[in-house]
């Protein structure tokens, strides 16, 4: 799952003035008593509402954390600190342990003792406490503010509130905007940073399907990898250190064998990234026009290359497997989603629905007055944002794809201290070793022979579709000067620079000169393209932002105030969000009907040994064959292993427990279904569909898999 933000916030589509559906919506558990729980009893839960949100008393909240800044979600599982999250949230951690001797990503890793587990790299966080702080911040706040002015006032008042919640504790705490800057909520952490790696399944389970399968159903995909969270000796917080133990979090959920039936209640808990469900008509005609095009355009050209060079080489493959899957899973998602929006036709829902705004606003006086020009906003905005917003994505999508030109930016400081009139050498110094330090981690899964290809089809492509009188104009000189040969432009740029391969960077840093970076020619485009960006491109977007964020927090107001019996959850943000449904089947199309749940049986009719998304380890055919599932089977003797409800996810989702009406974890979410893909902006109640690894499978892999049973006798096991 996926996914980059709208540099605007997103859209909850309402079509008309009914009651919003229980598995629409991710919703803040801190009004889980006003807003939801009278639709959860009726769906099927049968927890209290403290038990899932207190303060001051252990919860379901308790056991859900973050994962580093918000990239996936992760539960706690035992009182030992045992944390489950999805394989592809610790695949990148997988692959940096991996080589062709200790090939994790094929062969699995399984820690048999605690002193075998390997550090992570990333923090998780628990969250303390929200507040709704919306009244004291839109006290400092008006409608004749500028953008400027608005945006100055809401982070004093928010570094205040902040402060003021901190304390002297070591929390992590945070002010963030809803609907659009029309509510504001504070939120409060406590993040550990000594995470690490305990077990993970061989790709061919963790990622069973590949690319092939992703966003689809039905699915047959083990999605599954765990890791401990460790704190100091007073459970506390603290870098990694041999001498940490595992953390006792004050709730970890137990785990059901129980299985799932169609229609059981399902609630999932997580940190969703961000949905765009106020967006209107003309930032769907900007989507499909603009930005998903151009970024599935780039994204291919990039895997094409990713592609010919991993199917010819092992250590490629392993170095470069990672990088793939992340941008795969966008280019698939931009591809699904586009699709999603054409075939719901979801241009004219939103044309409606904001006609039906326009209406209302002409019928009192009062309305007319304070949004007046909101909906006209969004097409000016969007249309003189769009080039310039073109422009933005090639320079992240493009030129920035390219690894040198990446890693040359890094040399910023060291270049501005050495042309300083009075030199720091200490400071120099500093910034030396700062930089010999990172030299292993950036060359470690780098292959100079994929990045010079790569840099010349991105510079060809940049070429060719940004207008001349857009490109910086050092660009232009030199893409002039090769005449169009890309391939001959890469291999000279790259027979000289300094920043793509690491006897040359040792070189140049063993003996440091501004001169050396100015006039690299990797650096020279990275710099150009930078200058560009910030003397011409992000004022223009400064000056055309102010209208358009006028019209967004307007708008948004607006839709509430019209419709004020209803309950609107927020677009997600990277906070905890808790969304409930059913367990259920769905229809995708005519004639087609898709069951609930899928079964091991589904492996084996999927095997291919030719095709590496589809080869099934031995030892995991040799059990289906057998059907030896032990106690992780269901009632009639078969292994489910995925299944799908109707919660309402997004990125940042993946790896989030769902969890039972008695607050029992069922499955891990780790994905969405293809015929939903525009649901991030429109939420299709009758296709919305969110696929889960059934916990049993996960034991079972652990268990009769792997042979990892120490692991399943840490937690708490409900039959």
């Amino acid at each position: 799952m996926k996914k980059v933000a709208l540099f605007i916030a997103g859209f909850m589509l309402v079509f008309a003035p009914i009651k919003v559906n229980a598995d629409e919506g991710m919703w803040l558990p801190l009004f889980i008593k006003r807003l939801n729980y009278a639709d959860m009893k009726k769906e099927g839960l049968k927890l209290k509402p403290e038990e899932i949100y207190s303060v001051n008393n252990s919860s379901l909240k308790d056991a859900i954390v973050r994962l580093g800044r918000g990239f996936c979600t992760g539960e706690m599982i035992s009182d030992q600190g045992l944390m489950l999250t999805n394989h592809h949230c610790g695949f990148g951690v997988i692959q940096k342990y991996s080589t062709e001797e200790n090939n994790y990503l094929d062969d699995g890793f399984w820690a048999m003792e605690k002193k075998d587990e390997l550090p992570a790299g990333f923090s998780v966080s628990f969250l303390v406490s929200m507040e709704d702080v919306t009244e004291k911040v839109n006290a400092e706040l008006n409608e004749e503010m500028t953008l400027e002015e608005r945006n100055k006032a809401i982070k004093m008042i928010s570094d205040s509130l902040e402060k003021e919640a901190k304390g002297e504790t070591d929390y992590e705490v945070n002010v963030r905007s809803f609907f659009n800057g029309n509510q504001f909520f504070l939120f409060i952490y406590q993040t550990f940073q000594d995470v690490r790696l305990v077990g993970a399944p061989p790709s061919s389970i963790g990622k069973f399907g590949g690319d092939t399968d992703n966003w689809m159903w039905p699915r047959h995909t083990g999605d599954f990898t765990l890791f401990r969270v460790y704190a100091n000796e007073n459970n506390e917080p603290a870098e990694y250190s041999e001498d940490n133990v595992p953390y006792k979090p004050k709730h970890h959920l137990p785990v059901s064998l129980k299985g799932i039936e169609e229609g059981d209640f399902s609630m999932i808990f997580g940190f969703p990234g961000s949905t765009d469900r106020f967006l209107t008509s003309a930032g769907i005609k900007y989507e499909l026009e603009t930005r998903q095009p151009t970024y599935v355009k780039l994204r291919r050209a990039v895997l094409d290359i990713y592609e010919e060079e991993m199917a010819q080489d092992e250590a490629t493959r392993i170095a470069y497997a990672s990088k793939h899957a992340s941008i795969s899973n966008y280019w698939k998602y931009f591809k699904g989603q586009s699709a999603g929006l054409k075939r719901l036709k979801v241009y004219d829902k939103k044309k409606a629905q904001e006609d039906a705004l326009q209406e209302w606003i002409n019928q009192d006086e009062r309305r007319k007055e304070l949004y007046a020009g909101v909906l006209e906003g969004f097409d000016t905005g969007y249309e003189n944002l769009k080039e310039v917003n073109r422009y933005r994505i090639y320079l992240n999508e493009a030129i920035f794809r390219v690894e040198a030109i990446a890693y040359s930016r890094r040399f910023g400081t060291l270049k501005g201290l050495l042309e300083a009139e009075e030199k720091d050498e200490e400071a120099i110094a500093k910034e030396v070793e700062k930089l010999k330090a990172g030299m292993e981690a950036n060359y470690k899964d780098y292959s100079k022979k994929i990045d010079v290809q790569v840099f010349a089809e991105m510079m060809k492509t940049f070429s060719e579709d940004i207008p001349k009188e857009n490109q910086p104009e050092a660009v232009v000189n030199l893409f002039a000067k090769y005449n169009g040969d890309f391939e001959k432009m890469a291999a000279e740029f790259y027979d000289s620079t300094i920043f793509a391969d690491p006897l040359s960077t040792k070189e140049f840093l063993d003996n440091p000169s501004a001169e050396g970076i100015a006039n690299d020619p990797i650096w020279i485009i990275q710099n150009a393209v930078i200058s560009d960006y910030y003397d011409n491109v992000k004022p223009m977007i400064s000056k055309e932002t102010e209208g358009l964020a006028r019209s967004e927090r307007l708008f948004v107001k607006g839709l509430m105030e019209m419709n004020s019996d209803k309950n609107y959850a927020p677009d997600a943000n990277s906070t905890m969000r808790m969304t409930y449904g059913t367990v259920g089947d769905y229809v995708p199309r005519d004639a087609v009907k898709y069951d609930y749940y899928t079964t091991a049986q589904g492996i084996l009719e999927k095997e291919d040994p030719t095709d590496h998304e589809f080869i099934v380890p031995a030892k995991l055919k040799d059990l289906i064959l057998a059907k030896d599932y032990g106690q992780y089977a269901s009632e009639d003797g078969e292994l489910v292993v995925n299944f799908i409800s109707n919660n309402d996810i997004t990125g940042g989702n993946s790896g989030s427990p769902m969890i039972n009406g008695n607050g029992e974890l069922i499955g891990t979410a780790f994905d969405g279904n293809w015929e939903a893909m525009s649901g991030d902006i429109a939420f299709e109640t009758q296709l919305q569909r969110t696929i889960g690894v059934d916990i049993r499978y996960t034991l079972f892999i652990i268990d009769k898999f792997a042979g990892a049973k120490h692991l399943i006798d840490e937690m708490t096991i409900v039959k």
